[in-house]
C-alpha cells in the first residue's frame, strides 16, 4: 500500500530492550493530500528505512504496511513504513507533454462527416 503526502513532523527516535534483544522506532507525520487532508503517523521500526535526508515540508511516497495487534483485550494499530521516496513535486503537477504538433486551421474539414482517406466507398466500415 502506498501513501504520500507533506513530511510536517519527525520524532526522536525510542529505543528499547526486549527477550528478542534491542529495538529501535522512530515516527514520521505526514500530512496526506486528499481532498479531505489528513495526518498519518508512520512508524519506522529498526531503521528499516533511511529518513536522515528528510526535513519538515518534503513531499514524500511511502510504502507500507498497516497492522493490528490486540494486547489485554485492547487493539492497537501500525502504520509501519518499509520504503520511503521523495516525491518531486514539480513533475508530478506537470501533465505529460505530448510531442504530436496540434492541428491548425488548414487541417480541420468544414464537413465533420467529410472521409479525408480517398476511399469513395459509402460504407463507413
Amino acid at each position: 500500500m502506498e501513501i504520500t503526502g507533506k513530511l510536517i513532523q519527525i520524532n526522536e527516535p525510542v529505543t528499547g530492550e526486549s527477550s528478542r534483544g534491542p529495538w529501535k522506532k522512530q515516527e514520521v507525520i505526514i500530512d496526506t493530500e486528499e481532498q479531505v487532508p489528513r495526518k498519518v503517523c508512520l512508524l519506522n521500526w529498526n531503521d528499516k528505512v533511511d529518513i536522515t535526508g528528510l526535513k519538515p515540508n518534503d513531499q514524500i511516497k511511502a510504502s507500507i504496511n498497516i497492522e493490528s495487534r490486540e494486547f489485554n483485550g485492547r487493539w492497537f494499530t501500525d502504520v509501519k513504513v518499509w520504503k520511503l521516496e521523495p516525491v518531486d513535486k514539480s513533475s508530478a503537477e506537470k501533465p505529460p507533454v505530448d510531442d504530436a504538433p496540434l492541428p491548425g486551421p488548414d487541417d480541420i474539414s468544414d464537413d465533420p462527416f467529410a472521409d479525408d482517406s480517398g476511399n469513395d466507398d459509402d460504407l463507413p466500415f
